[in-house]
């Protein structure tokens, strides 16, 4: 396949970008800078700039461009960042394929979204058919999400990812957590009774080439594991294999003046199950948090 990827160079999107290559399909990447290589175009999504003919050459697009929500401390003008670099970036690129003729449309838009659309759900479990929640990444996701409506109603095949917490020792939530871990002064954060939406990288990545293989999948997919776990019980886990005690909780209200708003989402439970894709028969590699931790630290 002939792709064309927004946030190719996060966390994720190298990864991904990386598979898809050994796999034999194409990979054109967006940036906002000038190009370095011959497999990089410039785009502006702030201004709503996008080659349409970048497009209609792509079979497939894929957008996973978005601010860190727990890269720094938030405050009103990086709240603002966070929605503008999902909603920008969606739109851009949901407006340009709708403006094509539809010989020359892309065959699927698989795009990022996140399990913050489900806000806190408590004890409760949920899967796609669950509506949005209420805070700040419930509402970023609702308009993140219905900024791909011009690609679907144009009728291109639209996949929204609603990523849970992908594990690698790398990045995303467990970098920031070995340090702390191996030093013997980590813990559950505050009651430890919040439900953890996980999934290991090797999953995620797997998920998101099924997804896009199967033409037959599209709207809202969870893509977490089969096995969510509370705070207190990833907590444990992590502290079993890495041979370290996990004795020191760190109260709610020592969170909040360590995150700012960021906290509340810290403490948000969201007990999240990968509806779409047991249904569809997709295989984890990785269906317990065990076997994820573990290959997130050695693998």
């Amino acid at each position: 396949m002939r792709i064309l990827m927004a946030g190719a160079s996060g966390f994720l999107g190298t990864r991904l970008v990386d598979l898809l290559v050994a796999d034999g399909h194409q990979v054109t990447r967006l940036v906002r800078r000038a190009p370095r290589t011959p497999d990089e175009r410039q785009w502006s999504p702030s201004a709503a700039q996008l080659d349409p003919a970048l497009v209609a050459e792509a079979d497939a697009v894929v957008n996973l461009a978005g601010a860190g929500v727990g890269d720094r401390r938030w405050n009103d003008r990086y709240k603002q960042l966070i929605r503008s670099s999902r909603v920008d970036t969606t739109s851009t690129l949901a407006i340009t394929i709708a403006g094509l003729p539809a010989a020359d449309r892309p065959e699927v838009l698989l795009n990022a979204s996140a399990i913050g659309w489900y806000g806190n759900t408590g004890d409760r479990v949920v899967e796609e058919d669950a509506p949005a929640g209420e805070g700040f990444l419930a509402d970023v996701a609702r308009v993140w999400e219905a900024a791909t409506r011009p690609a679907e109603d144009a009728g291109v095949r639209v996949v929204r990812l609603r990523t849970g917490l992908p594990l690698h020792r790398d990045g995303g939530l467990l970098k920031p957590m070995l340090l702390p871990f191996k030093l013997g002064i980590a813990g559950r954060l505050g009651s430890g009774r919040q439900w953890i939406p996980w999934i290991s990288m090797v999953d995620w990545l797997n998920a998101s080439t099924y997804l896009l293989a199967h033409a037959d999948l599209a709207g809202p997919v969870n893509v977490v594991g089969p096995a969510p776990v509370t705070n207190a019980e990833f907590t444990r886990e992590l502290a079993r294999q890495l041979h370290r005690p996990a004795v020191i909780p760190i109260p709610a209200l020592a969170l909040r003046a360590a995150l700012g708003g960021f906290a509340q989402e810290a403490l948000t439970s969201t007990r999240v199950l990968p509806g779409v894709l047991t249904r569809a028969a997709f295989t984890f590699r990785h269906p317990d948090l065990p076997s994820a931790l573990h290959a997130a630290l050695h693998d």
